[in-house]
């Protein structure tokens, strides 16, 4: 009797225990935005035709930040692309109708624009309606790139927001793991939603253009956002490391169909996409392209599949033409809550993932024509942690101050970060990248580098970090070979990930 009613109390205290650590969570609201702007170019040239994609959260009930691209996608200059940070204020004015002003300040240029150094200011104020499921807007925007730069435009812009918002908790619960019944007793029970992150190889086999009979290899990642259990919207980025000079990239955005069998272990996807691309002497007059694409998908273990795709990459007209042939690695996630029509589950982890923006310094960066000065660059790079230290890193930076405007990188590696040391105040990480990147006139041969770094994370709050890297970056093919340092802001968080 008695040792029964010991373990009764042995295992009573375990549950109250499970039940309590259990971590809170925190919705995060947020949306993607899809704008169009024509920009007014200097020396009579005809406008450049200029979309972003844009993610941004809300910080209160009126205001918002977060980071946004830019490409060219009509005029004559194919291969312009940027990146930057938002920052504005969104207030309902009566009922629906809203009013939106804001800044986005970034870097980029390509294609031979007048785009100087690259660092260029984007105001807007603009009147929008809300529809609850979507909202659209208009309004005035004026761009300016100011560091030796002649491109300077007022005008009109339009804007449609898509909510997107997710389900976190802190940082520092990351790997920790509870049975679906502990789950299903907390206020995570709650839909859960699918995504996927794929990092590929693509090659791209030149039919029609400039480098006909050519290859470009390129490198990059994809990723799918589920609306339902079959489709899915997606964001596309790769830039050329191998085959031309390099400069080349794009990013698309579309749609596709997922179709599985063999008990959810193959799939085959058929997408559709649209966006901007160029560079590199890759004429594809104003960027725009689009991309019919099929892949093939084996799952591997766990969450992981090895993946193959067959598509086309040109633009509307065939004055550029590729098909396409990529070999990938693909990674999926059921996040945010425990209930799904499709898949059951028997455990979740709680997965850290760290985004970063910080500003690069390349010291007298090597220059195709011999004259080597400082470049800096803007950059967003996001960690996702494999365990509790190990990360997996995405990066993608655009040259704004330095005379090196259309300079870019998109490169990929792991890292490792400590655990929080100096009263949970301080981490330190280690890290190497590699991948594509030219542009500029920055001597990086075909493309290919590899960026090395070693940096300390300070805690400013539990979700915002100060971070600060020294680093050094070397290219295969080109004289780029340079010391860099970089500080910026990490915003780190932990999502659910659920398992069968």
């Amino acid at each position: 009797m008695k040792r029964t009613l010991m373990l009764s109390i042995t295992l009573s205290v375990h549950f109250f225990y499970a039940q309590e650590k259990l971590p809170n969570r925190v919705k995060e609201i947020g949306y993607g935005q899809l704008d169009f702007l024509s920009l007014k170019m200097p020396n009579n040239e005809s406008n450049m035709d200029f979309t972003g994609l844009h993610y941004n959260l809300k910080i209160n009930k009126w205001s918002y930040a977060g980071v946004g691209f830019y490409g060219a996608v009509g005029g004559i200059r194919g291969g312009f692309f940027t990146l930057g940070i938002n920052a504005g204020i969104k207030k309902n004015i009566v009922n629906k109708l809203f009013l939106d002003t804001g800044v986005h300040f970034g870097g980029g240029g390509g294609a031979a624009a007048p785009d100087g150094g690259g660092a260029f200011i984007l105001p807007h104020i603009n009147l929008g309606y809300d529809f609850k499921r979507f909202s659209i807007s208009t309004g005035y925007s004026y761009v300016n790139f100011f560091d030796k730069g002649t491109i300077k435009s007022s005008q009109l812009n339009v804007a449609i927001q898509v909510p997107l918002s997710f389900q976190t908790t802190n940082f520092e619960e990351k790997e920790k793991e509870f049975s679906f019944n502990n789950l299903k007793n907390s206020e995570w029970n709650i839909p859960s939603s699918r995504l996927s992150l794929l990092m590929h190889l693509n090659n791209l086999s030149v039919t029609k253009g400039s480098y006909k009979g050519k290859t470009i290899r390129l490198a990059g990642f994809e990723f799918n956002s589920y609306l339902t259990d079959e489709f899915f919207f997606f964001v596309k980025a790769d830039g050329a490391y191998h085959g031309i000079k390099a400069g080349y990239m794009d990013i698309l955005l579309g749609g596709g169909y997922h179709f599985s069998m063999n008990k959810n272990r193959t799939n085959i996807l058929a997408k559709f996409g649209v966006g901007g691309g160029g560079g590199g002497g890759v004429d594809t007059k104003g960027g725009f392209l689009i991309y019919p694409d099929l892949s093939i998908e084996q799952k591997l273990f766990d969450n992981f599949y090895a993946t193959v795709n067959k598509g086309y990459l040109m633009s509307p007209d065939s004055h550029f033409s590729s098909s396409t042939l990529g070999f990938g690695l693909k990674y999926y996630v059921d996040k945010d809550g425990i209930n799904s029509q499709k898949m059951s589950f028997s455990k979740g982890k709680f997965k850290g993932l760290e985004t970063i923006l910080k500003q690069d310094l390349y010291f007298n960066a090597q220059r195709d024509t011999g004259i080597n000065q400082n470049m800096h660059q803007i950059s967003l790079q996001i960690n996702f942690f494999l365990n509790k230290n190990f990360y997996g890193a995405g990066q993608t930076s655009f040259a704004n101050f330095g005379d090196a405007g259309a300079y870019a990188e998109g490169i990929v590696g792991l890292g490792y970060q400590s655990k929080y040391i100096f009263n949970n105040t301080t981490s330190i990480f280690v890290q190497v990248l590699g991948g594509a990147a030219g542009g500029g006139g920055i001597s990086t041969g075909q493309g290919l580098i590899v960026k090395p770094s070693l940096g300390v994370n300070y805690k400013l709050t539990e979700k915002l970090n100060l971070r600060g890297a020294l680093g050094y970056v070397k290219a295969k093919g080109g004289s780029l070979n340079t010391t860099f340092i970089n500080l910026g802001f990490s915003y780190n968080f932990s999502f659910l990930s659920m398992k069968k």
